[in-house]
């Protein structure tokens, strides 16, 4: 049963809920998660994640602060020949994706895009500015082709990370970067170079 009244500091006590809401957004997804689910999970009144955000939609935005630097994406992605970016982009993909903490931002993100339209907003604002706005320029890739290599990159997360599709979950990530890069590598190299244009 959760602790009436209000858990030590102000701070420490919105992490706390934001940690344990990240855990069951991951496991349960949106409409799967609920205020009582959270304040149970962060032993607090549900009382208190209503006077902390309002509304379960402002912890699932929240809780949501994806652990990935945009402008580093671009840069580590396009250090190298460009002919091994699709490699690097899905070596850095696959990264993210296999660190615990790194994960559950996402995990809770892709499982809820299907019931949650906020969810869905999120995941393609969040794609748009990645891949289409920072990383297309970057490589001198078009919009078509790079929404073409998010919906591989997309593709990868959901069967290996959310349906756990075998052998495709329990393959070694160096497996899945030589069987998957040369597709996204495709896209790259039928795009015009940037100093063709």
């Amino acid at each position: 049963m959760a602790r009436a009244g209000r858990r030590p500091g102000r701070t420490e006590t919105r992490d706390h809920i934001l940690a344990a809401a990240r855990r069951l957004f991951a496991e349960r997804g949106y409409e799967g998660t609920t205020i009582r689910a959270i304040a149970a999970e962060a032993g607090v009144n549900p009382a208190l994640i209503h006077h902390f955000f309002g509304s379960k939609d402002r912890v699932f935005t929240d809780s949501l602060h994806l652990p990935v630097n945009l402008y580093t994406i671009a840069d580590v992605v396009t250090d190298g020949p460009r002919q091994q970016a699709g490699e690097r982009l899905l070596r850095l993909f696959i990264s993210v994706w296999d660190g615990t903490e790194t994960r559950r931002p996402f995990l809770a993100l892709l499982r809820s895009v299907t019931s949650s339209e906020q969810a869905a907003r999120m995941m393609r604002e969040f794609l748009h500015r990645v891949i289409v706005d920072r990383l297309g320029p970057a490589l001198g890739v078009d919009e078509l082709r790079m929404t073409a290599i998010g919906s591989q990159l997309m593709g990868v997360a959901l069967l290996r990370y959310i349906v756990r599709l075998e052998p495709l979950a329990s393959a070694p990530p160096e497996d899945v970067i030589a069987m998957i890069a040369p597709a996204i590598q495709q896209h790259i190299d039928a795009a015009p170079r940037p100093a063709d244009r």
